[in-house]
């Protein structure tokens, strides 16, 4: 197994520090090929590094909050945890960054300081938008690729073509899916449905993607007829909100038809670790966060409302992801791509 340096945001997410770091313990005990780069307040990352042989600290003096201007704040805030830990993958000092913090500043950070990817046309050079992408679960037993999940509200055709693009070879190098079949997010399953500008991406898609299947729906996120769904961000983030708040209320009601009876009350302790392994699973703990396709580096982001769990799976999904070469076999899933 190569050894891989991932930079791990100490401040990141609304727990505190010690639930990060306990993650990176974790991490680290999973991984003897594994060393981390804690970035953070000078007195937290000194002394855990000087706890563990792999740790090494990278001092970042500012924290760029949830409530802050992502954008403003990776401007100002040019010693947080955020921007110094995009920096040292740019530098060479680290192969990935991970952090639970706020999604925009760390989406603006990489942008400007890990930097996405560009494309030659018409004799310019220019960046493609990264993608923010993840793995959900579905009813199949499977995981079903979103990509945009939020990083991009407003998209061109092209940019969605590459989003597809980038979702198959996620869905082939990370979740060992051979031959993905990648569905373009729509109001109808037919050919003909869609908006203006989903009717276009579906030309050009059925042109240029690979495993192109067609028009999916809404419930085709969690429904394993499709392995890649790809949509521009405003969309996507919405139809994960949705999905996301659906599980949510089925877990409430499935609590509270247990809990309102003897007999419930008595059902609930015979499927007890049933309901301890769903709530793991619909929690995204498993899979560590989203990743940012389209970057000159591996930089993944984990939920605000983290766990030692999800920091540990965080970690080491990075590391794999370098280990794999997700970031070449990226760039080469694109046409025009400048390495």
């Amino acid at each position: 197994m190569d050894k891989v340096r991932v930079c791990v945001d100490v401040m990141g997410g609304d727990e505190e520090p010690s639930v990060v770091m306990a993650g990176i313990e974790a991490a680290l005990a999973a991984d003897a090929d594994l060393t981390v780069v804690a970035v953070g307040p000078q007195d937290i990352v000194e002394a855990f590094a000087k706890k563990h042989e792999r740790v090494e600290p990278l001092v970042a003096p500012d924290v760029i909050t949830m409530e802050d201007d992502p954008i403003q704040a990776v401007m100002h805030k040019r010693k947080s945890s955020v921007v110094i830990g995009c920096r040292a993958v740019k530098k060479g000092a680290a192969d990935a960054f991970f952090s639970a913090g706020a999604t925009g500043a760390i989406t603006a950070a990489a942008t400007a300081y890990v930097t996405p990817f560009k494309y030659e046309s018409e004799g310019t050079r220019r960046p493609i938008r990264p993608c923010l992408t993840s793995a959900l679960p579905n009813r199949q037993g499977g995981l079903t690729v979103l990509c945009d999940m939020g990083a991009n509200p407003d998209v061109e055709v092209e940019d969605l073509v590459r989003f597809a693009q980038m979702g198959a070879t996620y869905a082939r190098v990370v979740c060992g899916i051979s031959n993905p079949r990648v569905g373009l997010l729509s109001n109808g399953s037919e050919d003909t449905k869609g908006s203006h500008f989903t009717k276009e991406c579906f030309l050009h898609m059925g042109k240029s993607v690979p495993g192109f299947a067609g028009n999916c729906e809404g419930t085709d996120l969690t429904s394993g007829n499709f392995d890649v769904v790809a949509t521009d961000g405003f969309a996507g983030n919405v139809a994960l909100k949705a999905t996301e708040g659906a599980a949510k209320l089925l877990m409430s009601e499935l609590k509270g038809v247990l809990m309102g009876s003897l007999g419930g009350k008595i059902a609930a302790l015979l499927v007890k670790d049933g309901l301890k392994e769903l709530k793991v699973k619909l929690s995204g703990d498993a899979k560590g966060g989203a990743i940012l396709l389209g970057l000159r580096g591996v930089v993944l982001i984990g939920h605000g409302a983290t766990s030692v769990e999800a920091i540990k799976n965080g970690t080491l999904a990075s590391a794999y992801a370098v280990r794999e070469g997700l970031v070449d076999k990226l760039a080469s899933s694109m046409e025009n791509i400048v390495r």
